[in-house]
């Protein structure tokens, strides 16, 4: 009976996640419209704040409990898998090109920010100067964002809504959020326990089920994004909901934990560095060349099966 339960339960987190993410990028797209803010914007904004509720929800209970490496782990993992993994399969799905003025000064910030995140690390803990310079590139994403805004608006293809209409996209904005959110943790919850009634050991579900669980709102809406057509929304929520996990995420954790975090070994010498080196695959060429291309998503999977191997040895 009990497996039974689990079964459907797991089956209802996917329908939620798929139902949910349908409805989420729709909305999205239709505000960015009705709005004129470029996609992209919409994308690396509310709906990268929506996305990343998992990963802020696990980190900031884990760091409540005193779980320091779960909190860190989940942050900086999380942040490895939407750029090695999600945007990986989004760029094998569908290559896309894009303005350089749009993404690049994002890209910039999130790569200043990991290696900000990764020399403020290097004494072993993220004190209270850390805590403050990560808030100040938090609110310099939050000023570029809504510089980004202000420029990319336009009135050129831009639809009308009504009073209703802005009412049901609204409310088909936050019950697609609630909808993966919640799918989300069905799944998370009810895999994991379909993996222990298989026989699977916790340390293997630990190290895949909550890095990439919290991740799945992400994945749900690149894979979306991507089967709309809509490949800079799903970009930029991926830069987005990185620069939230490591300069908002991480800070907030630390906060909680008295004003300093501990870092492990392995978050300075592997984990971090690694979520830096996937950044840069994938945001230097596109500077140059302004496209995203397949061969990066393709190098980044294979980057990310090394780095799960590496993790379980």
């Amino acid at each position: 009976m009990d497996l039974f339960i689990t079964i459907v339960l797991f089956a209802i987190g996917i329908l939620f996640i798929l139902k949910g993410g349908d409805w989420f990028v729709d909305a999205s797209s239709s505000i960015a419209e009705a709005t004129g803010i470029p996609k992209f914007i919409i994308g690396a904004t509310i709906v990268s704040v929506a996305t990343t509720l998992p990963e802020l929800i696990v980190s900031v209970m884990a760091a409540v409990e005193g779980k320091v490496e779960m909190a860190i782990g989940n942050a900086v993992g999380s942040a490895i898998c939407n750029v090695a993994l999600i945007l990986a399969i989004t760029l094998v799905l569908a290559p896309l090109a894009m303005k350089r003025k749009d993404f690049m000064p994002k890209g910039i910030l999130l790569l200043v920010t990991l290696l900000t995140l990764w020399v403020l690390t290097m004494g072993g803990t993220l004190n209270v100067v850390g805590i403050v310079i990560l808030f100040l590139l938090f609110a310099a994403f939050i000023v570029e964002n809504i510089r980004g805004a202000k420029n990319g608006i336009t009135d050129e293809e831009r639809t009308k809504f009504t009073r209703s209409q802005w009412g049901k996209n609204l409310g088909l904005f936050a019950m697609g959020a609630v909808g993966i959110v919640v799918g989300s943790q069905l799944l998370v919850a009810n895999g994991s326990k379909l993996a222990e009634l298989v026989g699977i050991p916790e340390s293997v579900i630990g190290l895949t089920m909550i890095a990439i669980g919290t991740s799945l709102p992400e994945l749900v809406t690149a894979i979306i994004a991507v089967k709309k057509k809509e490949g800079s929304l799903a970009v930029g929520n991926i830069l987005g909901a990185n620069l939230i996990n490591t300069a908002l995420i991480l800070p907030i954790c630390a906060l909680i934990g008295g004003g300093t975090l501990a870092v492990s070994s392995q978050n300075i010498y592997f984990d971090i560095p690694m979520s830096l080196l996937v950044a840069a695959i994938v945001l230097v060429p596109s500077f140059i060349t302004q496209k995203f291309q397949r061969w990066q998503g393709i190098t980044l999977l294979v980057l990310y099966s090394a780095y799960t191997i590496l993790l379980f040895i």
